[in-house]
């Protein structure tokens, strides 16, 4: 029997990959999970009350692109927090932010390039579905080290005019998972003229952004009115998964042109799956209320103050400016992961399980990612704990 061979050189997905490298181990001690982005913090409370007085409407069909409310709510949260205006028009819900990444790729992927195979750039570690969305659309997914020369966000400048000439999109996340940087409003900006001057489309993986250190970290959508960009060059994304601490909710959001926009919802009405009206309703709640945020980011900012305390001192150490994860370097990211969980029963993911070989190498092999997302006494104790099976 045949089978698409597009895929087939693909890694195993990262969280597999975990399993098999620990779970023919015991742990040493009780098992805490820190390998996961598994937002933890209380969720809304007014949720259950919003949800209680819209049960209704699991008896109907879902709005495909999104009810009215939940699009206007989440037009008006992108006016308060970038202080750009973007109708509802060019807004569509999704059923999680991935959904988005995806599919966004296969509306608007052209099947050549100048009468060459398209290209989709990515930073390099990145999140898995990046990849396997350019090799769906018959993309060639080019990997562009995102480390600690670059300041952990990709040089897309760098790369051949050759690659770029071929380039239809080009992923950007910011804040970036796993390495906490932030696109400044000069690194946008250059980004912005280079899509522009080769033609391409930047899509934007924010799902980060309400989570930081010192500052709210800039949106492509405001870089892009204050540059005067072209609105067909962009598309953002983000959900309410990390915002509001609602992973199991599967909402987002697409923001993105008009032209680009009437084709993610034209494959959606084909081939997507819209959020029962219920859980819309859930969505525009949490979009109108900031309450919740601040409470949240409260206490990730506690969290960076505590791990700034204990992991400071390691060679290397570098607090994120943004996001929940920690990325710490070591001298191998799987070795340490196993010594880990064998030693004190901390579950991390090894850096290069995020990454893919190059010719330069995997730029994730010699670090884990720390998801910092459990109670504040148990990730003391967990982070002291690694600190002290890995580094003294």
């Amino acid at each position: 029997m045949d089978f698409p061979e597009r895929f087939s050189k693909l890694p195993e997905y990262a969280f597999p990959r975990l399993r098999a490298l620990l779970d023919g181990h015991e742990p040493g001690q009780q098992p805490l999970a820190l390998s996961i982005g598994e937002p933890r913090h209380p969720m809304p409370d007014f949720l259950a009350g919003v949800l209680a007085g819209a049960v209704g409407g699991f008896g109907q069909y879902p709005a495909n692109d999104g009810t009215p409310d939940l699009l206007q709510a989440i037009s008006d949260w992108i006016g308060r927090r970038y202080g750009v205006r973007v109708g509802t028009e060019r807004i569509m819900a999704l059923n999680g932010s991935r959904e988005g990444l995806f599919n966004t790729v296969l509306a608007l992927c052209p099947e050549s390039r100048k009468g060459r195979r398209p290209v989709v750039l990515m930073p390099n570690p990145f999140y898995q579905v990046y990849a396997v969305a350019a090799l769906a659309a018959g993309a060639e997914p080019v990997y562009v080290a995102a480390d600690a020369a670059s300041g952990h966000l990709p040089d897309y400048a760098a790369l051949p005019s050759e690659v770029l000439e071929r380039t239809a999109l080009a992923f950007l996340c910011s804040p970036a998972n796993p390495q906490g940087a932030v696109a400044s409003h000069e690194y946008w900006h250059s980004l912005l003229a280079l899509a522009e001057h080769h033609g391409f489309r930047i899509i934007a993986d924010e799902c980060y952004s309400e989570i930081w250190r010192n500052a709210p970290p800039t949106g492509i959508l405001q870089a892009a009115a204050k540059a005067g960009t072209d609105p067909e060059r962009v598309i953002s994304i983000n959900s309410l998964s990390k915002r509001s601490n609602l992973p199991g909710l599967r909402s987002g959001f697409v923001a993105a042109g008009p032209e680009a926009m009437r084709r993610i919802r034209q494959l959606r009405a084909y081939a997507g799956a819209p959020l029962p009206e219920p859980l819309q309703a859930v969505a525009a709640a949490c979009w109108r209320d900031e309450q919740h945020v601040s409470a949240s980011l409260a206490l990730y900012q506690r969290k960076y103050a505590l791990a700034d305390r204990i992991l400071g001192t390691v060679p290397g150490y570098a607090g994120p400016q943004a996001g929940f994860f920690l990325w710490l370097p070591v001298p191998d990211g799987e070795a340490a992961a196993l010594a880990l969980w064998k030693a004190e029963g901390i579950r991390v993911l090894p850096g290069a399980y995020l990454g893919r070989d190059t010719g330069a190498g995997n730029p994730g092999a010699g670090y884990v990612r720390i998801a910092m997302v459990a109670a504040e006494d148990e990730l003391e104790d967990g982070l002291r704990r690694l600190r002290a099976c890995l580094y003294d």
